[in-house]
C-alpha cells in the first residue's frame, strides 16, 4: 500500500509503554477515544504513556455496545475535539473493541479532513480483525458499517494483556473471526484452530499470541492486494453476509459481531455444500469449530411474518449485493473462497435448515 503501510506490533505491556508512541506524527494534541467499559481498565495508564510525547492528551469515552455505533455517538467524538481546537495535526488513538476502533478511525477520516490516528485495540476480534485493514465506518437502521471510509491507521498495537479481561462471550466472538481465516486461505492454520481450540477458548497465551500473529498475516497479505475491497478483499466477509443480517434483524447489540459472524460461517458452510463446492465432512467440520468456540450455530427467527424473506430482505443491503443480487462468500475449496450468487430459492432452503430450533 506504499506510503499507507503501517507496522503490526503484537505483544504485551505495549499500551502502556511510552517507547510504544515513539516515531508516531508529532502533535500538540493527543486523543484517547475508549468506551466505558474499557477506559477504566486502561485510559489512564495510555495517557500516562502518551505524556511523554504530546502536551496536552485528552480521554473521551464513548457509551459501550453495538447499539451505539451511529451517526449521534460519531458526533460526540467531533464535538469533543472541536471544543478542545484540535487541529489537523492531532493524532486520534482508538482503545478499545470494534465499534471503538471503527468509529474512531472514521472520525479520524473525516475531522478536517483527515488527521492521524493509531489502533490499540483490546478485544480478541479487534486484534485479528477490524483494526487491521483501514475499514471504518458506523452503522445505519438499515444495516451494518453501510456509513463509512477506507482509512488506514499509523500503526497497530496488539496488546496481548488486554485480553486477560475479556468476558467470555466477547473472546468467543473473537474467535469467530479466527476459525474464519482457515476455511478461506489457510487449511494448516484451520487444522491447527481445531487442535489447539481448548487452548484458545482456556486464553493459553502462546496460543492466542499465535492465532493473533497469523490472522494478521493473512488479513494483511489480502489487503495488501486488494486495499479497497475491489475484488480479492471481499473474502474476509466470509459468514459475514449472514451475519450482518442477523445483527440488524435482531436489533443492534442484541447479538455481538462475532457470535452473528460464528453462525454465518454455518450458514455460508452450508450454502456452499449446497452449491455443491464442498463436502458434508467440511461443512461440519466448520460447524464443530464454531460450537467448540462457545459460539451460536442455529441462527435466530427475526421479528417479521417471514423469517427467510427478513433474512433475504436485509442481505439485499449488503454491501456485496450488485442491482438487489445478493452475493455471498462461498467456500470453493477447502482453503479457497470466491464471491458468488446463488439462487433465491437455495438461499431460503439454507436459512431455513439453519434456524430450525434446536
Amino acid at each position: 500500500m506504499g506510503d499507507r503501510s503501517y507496522d503490526i506490533v503484537i505483544g504485551t505491556g505495549l499500551i502502556h509503554q511510552a517507547s510504544s508512541y515513539a516515531g508516531l506524527p508529532a502533535a500538540r494534541q493527543a486523543w484517547v477515544v475508549t468506551n466505558t467499559t474499557v477506559g477504566p481498565l486502561y485510559a489512564a495508564g495510555v495517557k500516562a504513556a502518551l505524556r511523554a510525547h504530546y502536551a496536552q492528551v485528552h480521554v473521551l469515552e464513548l457509551p459501550d455496545g453495538e447499539a451505539y455505533k451511529n451517526a449521534d455517538t460519531l458526533n460526540l467524538i467531533f464535538d469533543a475535539l472541536l471544543q478542545h481546537a484540535a487541529d489537523r495535526k492531532t493524532v486520534l488513538f482508538a482503545l478499545g473493541g470494534g465499534v471503538v476502533g471503527d468509529m474512531t478511525g472514521f472520525a479520524a477520516a473525516c475531522f478536517m479532513r483527515g488527521v492521524p490516528f493509531v489502533q490499540l485495540p483490546t478485544t480478541l476480534l479487534a486484534q485479528v480483525d477490524s483494526s487491521v485493514g483501514g475499514k471504518t465506518a458506523i452503522n445505519h437502521l438499515l444495516g451494518k458499517n453501510m456509513i463509512g471510509a477506507f482509512y488506514q491507521p499509523q500503526r497497530v498495537w496488539c496488546d496481548l494483556d488486554t485480553l486477560r479481561t475479556l468476558p467470555p462471550r466477547e473472546l468467543a466472538a473473537g474467535l469467530a473471526e479466527v476459525i474464519k481465516y482457515g476455511p478461506i486461505a489457510d487449511m494448516a492454520f484451520m487444522d491447527w484452530i481445531e487442535a489447539h481450540m481448548p487452548d484458545l477458548v482456556a486464553r493459553d497465551a502462546d496460543a492466542l499470541a499465535y492465532a493473533v500473529q497469523r490472522s494478521c498475516e493473512i488479513k494483511a497479505h489480502v489487503v495488501g492486494q486488494d486495499e479497497r475491497e475491489s475484488g480479492l478483499r471481499a473474502i474476509l466477509n466470509f459468514g459475514h453476509t449472514f451475519g450482518h443480517a442477523i445483527e440488524a434483524g435482531m436489533g443492534y447489540g442484541q447479538w455481538l459481531h462475532g457470535e452473528a459472524v460464528g453462525c454465518g460461517l454455518v450458514m455460508a458452510a452450508e450454502l456452499s455444500l449446497r452449491l455443491g463446492l464442498i463436502d458434508a465432512a467440511f461443512a461440519q467440520r466448520i460447524r464443530r469449530m464454531v460450537a467448540a468456540a462457545g459460539l451460536p450455530t442455529v441462527g435466530p427467527i427475526l421479528p417479521g411474518a417471514d423469517n427467510a424473506e427478513r433474512y433475504m430482505a436485509l442481505m439485499r443491503v449488503d454491501k456485496k449485493a450488485e442491482g438487489g443480487e445478493i452475493r455471498f462468500v462461498v467456500i470453493d475449496a477447502p482453503g479457497r473462497a470466491a464471491v458468488r450468487p446463488a439462487p433465491d430459492a437455495l438461499v431460503r432452503e439454507v436459512i431455513d435448515a439453519c434456524c430450525l430450533r434446536e
